[in-house]
């Protein structure tokens, strides 16, 4: 429960179709080790108590009357769990047959759902034995209760009210206007779909892609549980294929075939947040709503779910180079944007040798490629200091001949000396005024260059140094079109390696030198002809910080839980107390820098996060951190 993290879990359970006994003691069994894994919300298939290839068995009497005492039996039997769990039974009412859904805790039934759309088609012949349920909830005697039956009801939890439960079953979410729709815009969080849908080949993808897509569009948690092989019967096959989405994504998702449990956390937090952030998801049509509340026992729910190391940065090597593309485009696409509509022909580019740089030009290849231009008409600009190796030298010098680009080299060491002399500045005493001097030279040059060539300055920078305010204020800080302005450097990073392992051997070879070289600015004088100004040792590493900067800005998640998120992912990688220290790092400059993001340049947004002060980032340059400070030193 802590941090909004709800174990939760679908179940397959062994069944034999009408024994409700049975399936009964199976389902039972399973609540009990679901309760021991600490599940707060456990689904299991469509009918489980009865079967759901009952056929013409759901007109006996006998049957009805041993699903309800099987129920009354469940219940009893789990009444000193802290577990809502999701049962399916055939239910009469009024002379009409009902597909329930019947949610459960401490022995009560808080509500019964009844499946709103009945397939009639094809191998389904529900219709013939089940009515359309309900969508006003009226009250029924079920297992000795008095009982809301309906489907516009929603369960909340008092202690947790981010975790907010509604249902729907099985052909209800293949429609085209699902219930969850409704459910999802009066306020539920999480939809439990107990489902029994047959086997076929090519289903298993169709339906993960529905279940995956349904808890985008709803910005909620989604648990389908499906029906076990035990229910293939006569013509059909069913395979168990349980499913658990948040927004999105699969968290979690059964092999075929198998019975067991699938477990994983939802983070309710994190989806009422998005629902906040996103304005178009106003809640509205609840007020008809029936609510039952519930509670749950507050504990810290232990994580199995994975957080990526690199959020920015797709696992999936097809997915990561089919990404990279897709990026490389949009930077390449706004730029060839502002090429085109002011006029310019040259573009100027202050090329280090290093990561950033080396995209930037990457890049502007590509949009002089879509323009038609030659890639002569790119100024490519190498302007050795006095940090500067021979290393990343060499690099700007060679990657600047291998993509055409028309190349300058100029020194900024007597220009910088001459300013230091202006401003009585000792060129021995190696502190802010010594490195910041030397960026505010090299974007002078950079910005005069433009001026004579009718050209734009196209910015090298990137969004985790922006993150952190590391740029010199109208140094590195400016430009006229910043390419790379969305792009996190653990992207960077990839972007390049890309690009590397599609491109020409002499190239490649360049670049994979590049990706070689430390991070560094270079503003300080060599040590043995070795960089010895290196960025991750002085504000931390960047796999770090781009991890932070995800969760805070994405999901608003507190610092609290971005530590204890973090702890589960770099665990082995770093140190609790480095993880500690690097957070609060982050946090200090990451506020009081928000004046150099607030004057950034134009640039192509090509994620779903963006530091831009038009944008994503309204954030007033003079908060405080204090809020968040204090949370991180409790920790």
């Amino acid at each position: 429960m802590k941090d909004g993290f709800i174990k939760v879990a679908a179940a397959a359970p062994e069944l034999r179709v009408a024994d409700c006994v049975y399936n009964g003691s199976q389902i039972e069994q399973m609540i009990r080790d679901a309760e021991q894994m600490h599940v707060k919300l456990l689904v299991f298939p469509e009918l489980c108590i009865s079967g759901y290839t009952c056929g013409d068995l759901f007109l006996q009497d006998a049957l009805l009357t041993g699903c309800e005492r099987e129920l009354v039996r469940l219940l009893d039997a789990t009444k000193a769990m802290d577990i809502l769990y999701v049962v399916g039974m055939p239910f009469s009412y009024r002379n009409q047959l009902y597909n329930v859904a019947v949610f459960c805790k401490n022995g009560k039934i808080l509500a019964m759902i009844p499946k709103t759309n009945i397939p009639n088609y094809q191998e389904f012949y529900e219709a013939r034995h089940f009515a359309v349920g309900m969508k006003e909830p009226v009250c029924v005697n079920v297992a000795g209760q008095e009982v809301l039956l309906g489907t516009d009801i929603l369960m909340i939890c008092e202690n947790m009210p981010e975790f907010v439960v509604a249902g729907e079953i099985c052909e209800d979410l293949w429609v085209a206007d699902s219930p969850s729709v409704r459910h999802a815009l009066a306020g539920a969080t999480v939809i439990c779909n107990p489902s029994a849908s047959d086997e076929i080949a090519t289903k298993p993808q169709y339906r993960r892609n529905l279940v995956a897509m349904q808890s985008a569009k709803l910005m909620a948690g989604y648990i389908y549980a499906d029906a076990s092989n035990d229910e293939s019967t006569q013509d059909l096959v069913y395979s168990g294929h349980n499913l658990i989405a948040e927004n999105g994504t699969v968290l979690a998702e059964s092999a075929l075939f198998e019975h067991g449990m699938t477990v994983t956390e939802l983070d309710v937090k994190r989806l009422a947040g998005e629902r906040r952030k996103t304005t178009t998801f106003a809640n509205r049509g609840g007020s008809d709503y029936c609510e039952v509340m519930f509670t749950c026992a507050e504990e810290e729910t232990e994580l199995t779910r994975g957080f990526s190391r690199t959020p920015f940065v797709p696992s999936d090597t097809h997915k990561k180079n089919q990404r990279c593309e897709e990026i490389i485009t949009l930077q390449a696409m706004g730029l060839r944007k502002r090429l085109k509509h002011t006029g310019c022909k040259t573009a100027v580019i202050g090329l280090s040798g290093g990561l950033d740089s080396t995209l930037a030009l990457l890049v502007t290849v590509k949009a002089y490629d879509l323009l038609g231009m030659d890639h002569k008409d790119i100024i490519a600009v190498t302007m050795p200091g006095f940090g500067t190796t021979d290393r990343t030298y060499q690099n700007a010098l060679e990657l600047a001949r291998c993509l055409g680009a028309t190349l300058k080299e100029i020194s900024i060491v007597d220009a910088v000396r001459q300013h230091f002399k202006d401003i009585e500045q000792d060129e021995n005493v190696h502190d802010i005024t010594y490195e910041n001097g030397q960026a505010r030279e090299r974007t002078q040059i950079l910005m005069d260059i433009a001026n004579k060539n009718n050209g734009m300055v196209i910015g090298t920078g990137d969004m985790s140094e922006m993150a952190l305010g590391w740029a010199t204020y109208n140094g590195d800080h400016m430009s006229m079109y910043a390419v790379n302005v969305s792009i996190p450097k653990t992207l960077v990073r990839y972007l390049v390696q890309y690009y590397a392992e599609n491109t020409d051997e002499k190239t490649a070879a360049v670049l994979f030198d590049v990706l070689d070289t430390p991070v560094s600015p270079e503003l300080l004088p060599p040590e043995n002809g070795e960089i010895a100004q290196k960025t991750e040792d002085i504000v931390g590493p960047y796999e770090l910080h781009d991890f932070y900067l995800y969760y805070y800005m994405r999901f608003g998640y507190r610092p609290g839980k971005i530590y204890r998120i973090a702890q589960k992912t770099f665990a082995g990688v770093y140190e609790d107390e480095i993880i500690l220290k690097w957070m609060k790092t982050f946090y200090r400059r990451f506020f009081s820098q928000q004046f150099k993001r607030s004057c950034v340049p134009d640039g192509p947004k090509v994620g779903t996060v963006s530091l831009s002060p038009r944008g994503d980032l309204r954030m007033p340059s003079d908060a405080s951190v204090a809020l968040w400070m204090s949370e991180l030193e409790q920790l």
